[in-house]
């Protein structure tokens, strides 16, 4: 990897040092309200009497509620001190981690350009022995929900997996926490995938999911980035609060990288075709394209995209009892509904701030997004079997949308919460209250 020479000796927190940390004021940042090198961008914020605590402008994340929490984390609420420990321990496992580039893989995308983003369909397999006159085994077929081990060698699939959630998890980090080495090594990650010219990568997806012997990129490829790339821009819009090692220049980079990504995703072939999917792969796009819009401003184009979404995705993927159809036929039914409700769920935050209630939203036939998380209850309480088609059935994978609906003021959803599965390393909703999905495959 082209980090190796910079990874730095991981100094791990104590449980104790934890507490102590989270308990300090953090040291304020500049005190003027509009930053240089912003282009005027106003950082909102709010004094307490533990210290200045700014309130991050993200996208889909609730920032105002971020400040509370940080509040709270100040006055020593045992309950979010608990949970400060989990984040932080995955924080600590990161720092000795990246940073990452488009450029490291094996071989260039199809286009000949190191810089061009290349992975490989998920669920397309060789079907003929490898032989030197075809080596790839083609031709390739598809088998639905089993993913394809040789995807994760030889693109850059996993490492942007990486980059989003290093970078997402070392924001939350030194925002709660107040450590300097939380933010220089995210600054660093970010820096080196969409910023620094020798490393950069292009910001558009004509190479991703390609199949061997078959496409040399897919519109089906621009999964990889909506189903995540919205958690680097809430943490941009962290680091845009005082962030040391967060420079000028890294926001105004990420920034035209942004805005070379949205107008890709709205004019190309490609882009066009994914808009136009009427699954999951359409919802996702929406939700990309939304907080694109919101983070370089166009705040116009994000509200028509999500007012939009009342009848092109939940009247037509979520039925009067709550299911998802074109979910259930997947062979992981229980996976892709929840994840599908992922992209929704975002995408209903970001209308909260836009002044556009989906959750309010009822369809003709009074399909709704607390309806479809209603349908998930029973499973993801573990009352009841999932009677779909699942190959690998995690429970906890709905534990996210369920918060969600239950913030969102579902009853039923509020009361589920208490049986909910924390995922893997712990729920971290209260410090990070998004939908997340929380058993990635990497699939589409």
């Amino acid at each position: 990897m082209a980090g190796d020479h910079l990874r730095r000796r991981r100094v791990g927190l104590t449980a104790a040092a934890v507490a102590v940390a989270l308990l300090l004021p953090v040291a304020s940042a500049r005190g003027a309200t509009e930053e240089p090198g912003t282009g005027g961008a106003r950082v909102a914020r709010a004094v307490t009497a533990g210290g200045e605590v700014r309130t991050p402008r993200t996208v889909v994340i609730d920032g105002e509620r971020m400040r509370r929490a940080k509040q709270r984390l100040q006055r020593g609420d045992p309950e979010l001190r608990r949970t400060a420990a989990e984040l932080t321990a995955r924080a600590d496992r990161w720092l000795g981690q990246g940073p990452w580039t488009v450029t490291d893989k094996p071989r260039p995308a199809p286009s000949g350009n190191p810089h061009d983003y290349l992975s490989q369909a998920p669920y397309w397999w060789p079907s003929k022995p490898r032989t030197p006159e075809n080596p790839w085994g083609c031709p390739y077929v598809q088998r639905d929900g089993e993913r394809n081990p040789e995807v994760d060698t030889g693109t850059d699939r996993p490492d942007i997996g990486k980059v989003v959630n290093a970078s997402t998890t070392l924001t939350l980090a030194w925002y709660y926490t107040g450590d300097q080495r939380y933010a220089r090594h995210a600054a660093t990650i970010l820096r080196t995938w969409f910023v620094a010219p020798a490393t950069r990568m292009n910001p558009h997806l004509n190479h991703a999911q390609f199949i061997p012997c078959r496409f040399d990129g897919r519109a089906i490829g621009i999964i990889d980035f909506s189903q995540m790339y919205t958690g680097v821009l809430d943490a941009v819009a962290v680091l845009d609060t005082g962030a040391p090692g967060w420079r000028a220049a890294d926001r105004a980079g990420v920034r035209a990288w942004n805005i070379a990504f949205l107008d890709w995703l709205r004019t190309s072939p490609f882009g066009k075709e994914e808009a136009a999917a009427a699954n999951n792969h359409g919802t996702f796009h929406d939700m990309q394209v939304a907080a694109l819009a919101v983070a370089t401003g166009d705040r116009a184009l994000a509200r028509s995209v999500v007012r939009e979404a009342r009848t092109r995705r939940i009247d037509v993927q979520i039925a009067p009892d709550g299911s998802q159809p074109q979910e259930l036929r997947r062979t992981r039914s229980w996976h892709y509904s929840t994840f599908s409700l992922v992209a929704h769920l975002r995408l209903a935050a970001i209308g909260r701030q836009l002044g556009v209630d989906l959750w309010a939203h009822r369809g003709p036939q009074g399909q709704s997004l607390a309806g479809a998380v209603r349908h998930l209850l029973p499973a993801a309480t573990g009352a009841a079997r999932w009677p779909h088609p699942e190959l690998d059935f995690r429970r906890y994978a709905a534990t996210d949308v369920v918060h969600a609906a239950a913030d969102a003021g579902d009853a039923p959803s509020r009361a589920a919460v208490p049986a909910l599965e924390p995922p893997p390393g712990g729920d971290l909703w209260a410090l990070r209250p998004a939908a997340e999905q929380l058993d990635s495959i990497a699939g589409g």
